[in-house]
Parts: C-alpha cells; structure tokens; sequence
C-alpha cells in the first residue's frame, strides 16, 4: 500500500488517499489493565468478521490503556507515518472523544466497535465517522425500559464519571420513568464499599448499575459480598454482565436481570456462523457482545472494502453507509447519524445444567430503535 507524506502535506493527501489490496486498518483499543479483555474481544472479534468477507487486509493494532492522550498520539502516528485513512477498535468514550475529531479532521474514516458519546452523535455527527455498536444512551434506555416494565419505581444508578457513565445514567433514567439517585464512581475505582453503603441506606426497589471491565467483576462480587445480590434486584445493562464477568462472578449472578441487543442463543445465520468461529477459534474464552459488535464491524468494513476495491474514501465511505450485511443481531440500519437502528431484548441470568449463570433471552422489549441525538445531526 502506497504510504501518504508526512508533516504539512498530510491534510492534503488524505483527502484523496486509495484503497489497494491488502488495506491497512488502525485498531486503537484497550489492551492493558482490567479492562484488558474487552479489548482483545474486539480485536480477535474484528479479526473473525474481516476473514469472514475474503476482505483483503493488514491489521495494524496498539493499546491506547484507557487514557485519551495516548489514543491521539497513536492515532497521529497511524494517520500521519502510517498513512492508514481507517481506523478502529476504541473501547472507552474518553479516548474516542479524543480521537476521532482527529480522524475526521484528517480526512480518515472511523467506524466504532463500541464507544458511542452523545457528543458525537449529534451536531458533530461527520460523515466519516460510523458507530456499529448503539449510542451510549440507548444501550441503557433500553434497561430503564425494563426496570419500568418489570414495575420498579425507585432505583439507585451507578457508573463511572466519565463520558459514557454520564450518558449511561441519563439513557436509564430517560426511559426508567421513576424516581433515581444517581452516584458517580471513579473511573479506575476498586472498593465500592461506600457505594454498598449508599444502597443499603436509600433502599430502592431496583439497581442499575454501569461498570464495564474489571470494574464489573468487583461491583458485582462486592453487591453480594455485601448481602445485597438476592435482596435488591439488579437490572443490567449488556456490558455489565459479559460472558468473562459472568465466568468470574460464577453461580452468585444467577437471577440477574439484562438487556442487550444481542446474545449467543439468537436464531440467525449470521450468528450462528459467528458463535461458531469463535468456539473454534477461542475454545476456552467467553464470547461477549464487545467481540459480537467488532464482528459486524469486520463483515461491515470487510464487504465495503470488497465492494469499494481500490478506490478512494468517498467510494468506501458510500460503501460502509450503505450498510449491505447481514448482522448478527438480526435487524441493523444506521439512523441520520451513522448510529444504529436496532431491536433490544430483556434477558435473564439462569443456572446452566453445572448451576454456572448463562444469559437466556427472554422477549423483545423495544424495536427499531435510534437514538435522541440523531434529530440534530445535520447531515
């Protein structure tokens, strides 16, 4: 692949850049710390969707561990020595908010995984830039729509201070109806004693709660630790209660309450192929939904790639727009702003035949879904 100039004339040159054989794409996530994982799953889940499509293609993949500064200079360097105009893979809203202003303002393309900002999916929608995932919000209306639903009128919402806790709190609440009090976590916090404290105190009829990660993993052990699992329900959220959280919590998460827009029992083709490559490929690691949505961003980006061949970014960008693949998820289109229109379904953790929590669909619960920025991008 031809690389671009560097220095002055990279603006220039990236307006009308080429997609030869063998297309370098940037994959920008989260490699290191507890939150480690959810990047490798959308490494390998990527990896799995592109091979899918007989897509040509390099795979160019660095750790920006969770801290926006590092994800810009890895993305500068990607654009600029690289001369990659594809890039993927951010886990964390921080460092997308970040990065992908500097991708679009280079005249690259970005098409994300899994963090979705609100402030991105609006007035600053850009042509260039596509979510596969769901925007922030929506991830968590749709559990405050099942909070509502399964008659709850009190509740004690969770997440970190951070973009994507903020926006999860307000999608939750927006959709929950009923009276919330919100509490904020640190973004790297371990000990949620005080938090235990708090809901023990307040006393509401359900929890909603947003820890991706690690952070999961240790909220979840701490609710029970606590004596709260089991006395206050607890609706969740699709990142709150992956496969690996799941596998680490163990038989304590069995009656757990969730919502998603995707799970492993789902009666399609293109999720069977999917739940099947990844058992072969990666017998011993639960599959989440972070490596189900860099799945679809694979035959996304890989069917464009085929369908684009070697011409320049406004020929890929039409070719990703047009969104011509079958999705795991059943229904997929993008609304206004690039973000997704999807069905969400409600789930439950039950007791697998050993007594392990496995995640059982139950019904859908919202259909054909956008998101409450897509009115105001102007696009």
């Amino acid at each position: 692949m031809k690389r671009l100039l560097t220095s002055a004339s990279v603006l220039v040159a990236l307006a009308v850049p080429s997609f030869a054989e063998g297309t370098k794409i940037g994959v920008i996530t989260t490699l290191s710390g507890p939150a480690g994982y959810l990047g490798e799953q959308i490494r390998n889940g990527l990896k799995l969707g592109l091979d899918a499509t007989g897509a040509a293609y390099e795979l160019v993949v660095e750790d920006d561990g969770r801290d926006p500064n590092t994800g810009v200079q890895i993305a500068d360097r990607m654009l600029n020595e690289e001369g990659i105009t594809l890039l993927t893979g951010i886990v964390f809203s921080n460092v997308s908010g970040a990065v992908v202003p500097e991708v679009t303002d280079a005249g690259a393309i970005y098409v994300s995984p899994n963090a979705a900002p609100s402030g991105l999916a609006g007035a600053k929608c850009h042509p260039n830039y596509f979510v596969v995932s769901w925007q922030n919000d929506s991830l968590h209306e749709a559990s405050g729509a099942a909070a509502k639903k399964l008659g709850y009128t009190s509740a004690v919402a969770l997440a970190p201070n951070y973009q994507a806790g903020k926006d999860a709190i307000a999608g939750f609440t927006r959709e929950f109806g009923g009276e919330v009090t919100e509490i904020y976590t640190g973004v790297e916090q371990s000990d949620f004693a005080s938090e235990m404290a708090q809901i023990r105190d307040k006393a509401p009829q359900v929890v909603f709660q947003f820890h991706p990660g690690g952070q999961g993993i240790a909220f979840l052990k701490q609710y029970q630790q606590a004596g709260l699992l089991g006395n206050i329900p607890m609706v969740l959220s699709e990142p709150s209660y992956d496969g690996v959280i799941l596998k680490a919590v163990g038989p304590a998460a069995v009656g757990l309450t969730g919502t998603t827009h995707w799970n492993a029992d789902f009666d399609n083709a293109a999720s069977k192929a999917m739940v099947a490559e990844w058992a072969a490929a990666f017998p011993e690691t639960p599959l989440t939904t972070y490596a189900q949505q860099a799945y679809d961003t694979g035959l996304l980006i890989g069917g464009a790639l085929n369908k684009a061949g070697g011409e320049d970014v406004a020929a890929l960008q039409a070719a990703i727009k047009a969104a011509d693949f079958a999705s795991t998820r059943g229904n997929f289109a993008f609304g206004q702003n690039q973000h997704p229109v999807q069905d969400w379904y409600l789930t439950a953790i039950e007791a697998d035949a050993a007594g392990n929590p496995v995640i059982v669909t139950k019904e859908k619960i919202i259909e054909a879904a956008g998101d409450v920025y897509a009115a105001d991008c102007k696009m």
